[in-house]
């Protein structure tokens, strides 16, 4: 009997890598950093945060939507990012959505933050200059219309809703779209996210908050590359990064009757609410979404060959996703492959893209590097330190966690 489980039809990713996902993954595999100095926006001599992980611009790119009047309008990022993302991981996978498909087609990319960019200048026009704002402020905020536009773009019609769990949003719209399909209200879904949070209000209030990466007094400057070091003993807080990740799920059904070809298939999922604290992750429903993942992909930790961590970097963070696994997988737990020591934290943006680099790695018997790696006596983990490692991977668990207590866990599982 054939698995009824989602497939991964098409993907893309925009990371701080690059632009072009196949240079992106060849300097994943090279262990190669898409951290630098923070350029954003400029900064005076007391900001307190130096380092960021920026996009490339691709506003020399031949799409038809990249146009200087749509960015007029449509000012925040997240727009032009995320349709770009969308339609390269539909030219991927070969699929047209034509009339007849429209209505089938469902929507659940998404963004933890959206476009508050463009209300912070519009606010501070206002201020400034007594001048009301422009009239899209208002709908380049709506994180909802980040799937507004890519609905149009495409011209799918089915059901469209914006998930936002924070950091977990990438993989919580892949969820949300296998769900979709598994109460047969659509063929395919478009999933993803996108988040461009270096806008300064919100770069420094991850510093007040004692979340972003910071030095230590005293200590001589690093390189920005150096900084994001998850799972390591020096580890000291997040690096603030821009990206964008678009996956196409389909029913597999729908997939073979196509002739779409695909390589891997969401296997299996898990979702639990902390209900603990508002930023501390709780061992006991982290442990618990893991599980549920592994449970309902059919099969057990054992079958597991690989781990995607969350891995962001931070003291508690780390210490209680390495303290989950451990109770789960005991002294059988797999290599941990850790992203955001490549890309930094990429915001509800993050999750996608790992899943894809993830998928990725399965096609190819990779693992990438967890760079900047010192051990931690506390966390005996096998973190893939420093270069990639080749392992056959048919079943990896991918891990996201976000503020407010909201985990997502997912199995993917390589089928060809």
């Amino acid at each position: 009997m054939k698995s009824s489980k989602p497939v991964i039809i098409g993907y893309d990713a925009i990371s701080a890598l690059g632009i072009d996902l196949d240079g992106q993954w060849q300097r994943a595999l090279r262990g190669e950093s898409g951290i630098g100095p923070l350029s954003r926006f400029p900064l005076t001599h007391d900001f307190p945060v130096r380092i960021a992980g920026q996009l490339a611009d691709i506003d020399h790119l031949p799409y038809p939507f990249l146009s200087a009047r749509h960015q007029a309008s449509w000012s925040s990022p997240v727009f032009k990012y995320s349709m770009l993302s969308v339609a390269r991981a539909l030219e991927r996978s070969g699929l047209e959505i034509s009339p007849e498909l429209a209505p089938r087609v469902a929507v659940t990319y998404s963004s933890a933050i959206g476009g508050l960019d463009a209300v912070l200048h519009a606010d501070r026009r206002l201020q400034a200059e007594n001048k009301l704002p422009p009239p899209y402020a208002n709908p380049n905020s709506c994180i909802n219309m980040v799937g507004g536009k890519i609905a149009i773009l495409t011209g799918a019609q089915g059901p469209i809703v914006s998930p936002i769990t924070a950091c977990a949003t990438g993989l919580t719209s892949m969820i949300t779209g296998a769900m979709f399909l598994a109460q047969d209200r659509a063929d395919v879904a478009i999933c993803g996210a996108v988040d461009f949070a270096l806008v300064e209000p919100i770069v420094a209030g991850f510093y007040t908050m004692n979340g972003v990466y910071n030095p230590k007094d005293g200590q001589e400057e690093e390189a920005p590359q150096a900084a994001s070091r998850p799972f390591s003993l020096n580890r000291r807080g997040f690096v603030l990064s821009e990206g964008a990740g678009a996956v196409i799920l389909a029913s597999r059904k729908f997939a073979e009757s196509h002739g779409l070809p695909f390589s891997t298939e969401l296997a299996g999922w898990g979702m639990t609410s902390d209900a603990h604290h508002f930023v501390a992750p709780y061992f006991q429903t982290i442990k618990k979404c893991m599980q549920d993942a592994i449970e309902d992909a059919g099969i057990s930790p054992a079958d597991i060959a690989a781990i995607n961590g969350h891995a962001a970097s931070t003291r508690v963070g780390d210490k209680v996703e390495y303290d989950a696994l451990r109770a789960l997988f005991g002294n059988s737990m797999p290599p941990v492959s850790a992203n955001k020591s490549l890309i930094g934290h990429a915001m509800g943006a993050s999750s996608v893209i790992e899943s894809i680099f993830a998928i990725q790695g399965m096609k190819e018997d990779v693992l990438l590097p967890t760079i900047n790696y010192l051990p931690d006596p506390e966390i005996e983990i096998d973190c893939v330190a420093n270069t990639k490692r080749q392992l056959p991977q048919e079943y990896v668990l991918k891990n996201s966690f976000g503020f407010g207590g909201c985990n997502s866990c997912a199995v993917l599982k390589r089928v060809n």
